[in-house]
C-alpha cells in the first residue's frame, strides 16, 4: 500500500501540504491588506478614504510631518495627537467659515452633547458673554455669581480660557470652555480698558440657573423686556409663557433681546419667530447644489400685532439671525444694536473615530427675501454700539431699577429700543 495518501491522483489535482504556520501567516497578511485597503479608501465604508483626484496633494504634508519627527529640536513638543488636531483645525479654517464650521476634541464634543441635554441648568461662572470686534467680551455678570465675586467686569475681553487662546473661536465654544462641573476652577486671562497688562482670574464654577427665556416689565414703561438666551428644545414654550405673563402685566410693547445669543436648534428658531408673524416664510434653506426650500411660518403665534423691537449684536448668531432676519424682512419691528455675526448655516455634527467631531456647515440659510446671512450677517435698522465698559441690562437685573435709573443706564441699545417701541405705540394711539 503506498504510503502517500495522494498516490494515484494526478499531480495537478493534488492538494499540497502547507508548512506549519502557513494559515496563521495568511490571516495576518489578509488583516494587513485589509488595513491598507481601508486607509487607501478602497473598501466600502472606509472611514479614512482619500477623495478621488487628490493625487500627490498630501505628499508635502507627510514630508513636513517626517521632517518635524526627524529634526525638530524640542522633542517634547512632538505630540502626534495634538499635531493631528491642529492639522484638522487648519483644514477647516481654510474653508473661511471661521466662528462656525469647527473641530471639537472628544472631551469638548462630549461636553457639548451633555450641555444640550441639560437645558437651563448651566454650570459655570454666571457671566453673559458676547462678541465685540470679534473678541469674546463680558456683557454682564449675574448678581452674586462667581464671576462678579471674582471681579470680572463688563467690557473685559477674554484672551485665554485655561491657557487656550479664544480669539476667533465660535462664541458657543468659548462659553463651553468656560463652563464646567461645580467646584472645578477655570483660569481666565482678560484684557481690560485702562490696564497695561492682561489680568488673570481663577474662578470656581457653580451651578447657575439660567432659563432659556427671562423677562421683566421695564420700570416706568409699558414695555416688556424679554431676553432669549439660546434656542434649545423648550425655548418656545418658555417664550409663550413669558409673553402671556407680559400681556397679563398689561404690556403694550415688546423688546426681544438676542444679544450674545449664539443660536441653537433650527426648529426652535422657526417656532420662536412664528410667535410674532401671521404668515409668510421664516427663512429659505439652500443646499450645496443651490436647491432652495422655503420654511413657512407656523400658525398660532400669540404676539403678531403688538409693537416690537429686537436687540442684536455681534454675538447674535445662527438661529438668532434667522429670527432677526425674518422680523426685518417682514417689517415686523426694528432691529436695534450692531451687525450680527453671520453664521447662517445648518451646522451638522459628524463624530470621528476617536470621539472627536467636526461641526460642518452643510446647508445655508437665507432670509425670507433671499438675503444671505452667511458671512454677511444682519444689519440693524438702528445702529447703536455699547460703550466699552457699559453693562448690558438683563431682565433679572431690572427689578432693582426705577424709571430714572433706567434712563441713566449705559445700555444705550436698550434705551434706543425703548424709544423705537414707544414711537410705534404712540403712532397707533394717534395715527
Amino acid at each position: 500500500m503506498p504510503s502517500d495518501p495522494y498516490a494515484g491522483i494526478p499531480p495537478h489535482g493534488r492538494r499540497r501540504r502547507r508548512p506549519p504556520g502557513f494559515y496563521f501567516l495568511l490571516v495576518v497578511l489578509a488583516f494587513v491588506l485589509g488595513v491598507l485597503l481601508d486607509r487607501a479608501g478602497w473598501l466600502p465604508g472606509s472611514t479614512g478614504r482619500r477623495p478621488a483626484g487628490l493625487g500627490h496633494t498630501f505628499d508635502p504634508f507627510w514630508e513636513t510631518w517626517r521632517l518635524v519627527d526627524d529634526h525638530y529640536v524640542d522633542r517634547e513638543a512632538i505630540q502626534p495627537k495634538r499635531m493631528t488636531e491642529g492639522a484638522i483645525e487648519g483644514l477647516l479654517a481654510s474653508l473661511g467659515d471661521l466662528g462656525h464650521t469647527t473641530y471639537l476634541p472628544a472631551n469638548e464634543y462630549a461636553k457639548m452633547v451633555d450641555e444640550l441635554k441639560h437645558g437651563e441648568h448651566l454650570e459655570g461662572i454666571g457671566a453673559r458673554v458676547s462678541l465685540r470686534k470679534e473678541q469674546p467680551t463680558i456683557l454682564a455678570t449675574r448678581a452674586d455669581s462667581p464671576a462678579r465675586r471674582a471681579g470680572l467686569k463688563p467690557g473685559d475681553a477674554l484672551l485665554e480660557v485655561d491657557d487656550k487662546f479664544v480669539a476667533g473661536m465660535p462664541l458657543d465654544r468659548v462659553v463651553m470652555l468656560v463652563a464646567g462641573p461645580p467646584g472645578t476652577k477655570v483660569r481666565l486671562k482678560v484684557a481690560r480698558e485702562g490696564e497695561s497688562h492682561p489680568l488673570d482670574f481663577t474662578i470656581e464654577r457653580a451651578r447657575i440657573e439660567v432659563p432659556d427665556v427671562t423677562w421683566a416689565m421695564l420700570p416706568g414703561q409699558p414695555i416688556a423686556h424679554i431676553a432669549v438666551h439660546r434656542f434649545e428644545s423648550s425655548t418656545d414654550a418658555h417664550l409663550r409663557a413669558a409673553l402671556k405673563d407680559a400681556f397679563a402685566a398689561d404690556a403694550k410693547g415688546l423688546i426681544v433681546d438676542v444679544r450674545g445669543n449664539p443660536g441653537g436648534l433650527k426648529e426652535q428658531a422657526v417656532a420662536v419667530t412664528s410667535e410674532f408673524l401671521k404668515n409668510g416664510d421664516v427663512f429659505i434653506e439652500q443646499d450645496a447644489k443651490g436647491k432652495r426650500r422655503a420654511i413657512a411660518v407656523q400658525p398660532g403665534g400669540i404676539a403678531t400685532d403688538i409693537p416690537l423691537a429686537v436687540l442684536i449684536d455681534e454675538g447674535s448668531a445662527s438661529s438668532a439671525e434667522i429670527f432677526a432676519g425674518a422680523i426685518q424682512d417682514h417689517q415686523r419691528g426694528k432691529l436695534v444694536g450692531t451687525h450680527t455675526f453671520g453664521t447662517g448655516t445648518v451646522l451638522e455634527p459628524f463624530e470621528l473615530s476617536d470621539g472627536s467631531a467636526v461641526l460642518l456647515a452643510v446647508r445655508e440659510w437665507l432670509t425670507p427675501n433671499g438675503r444671505q446671512i452667511w458671512h454677511q450677517g444682519i444689519k440693524p435698522d438702528v445702529d447703536v454700539s455699547l460703550p466699552t465698559r457699559a453693562e448690558a441690562l438683563l431682565p433679572e437685573a431690572e427689578s432693582n431699577l426705577d424709571a430714572s435709573g433706567l434712563a441713566k443706564s449705559d445700555d444705550k441699545q436698550l434705551l434706543q429700543a425703548v424709544a423705537a417701541v414707544n414711537e410705534e405705540i404712540r403712532g397707533r394711539i394717534n395715527p
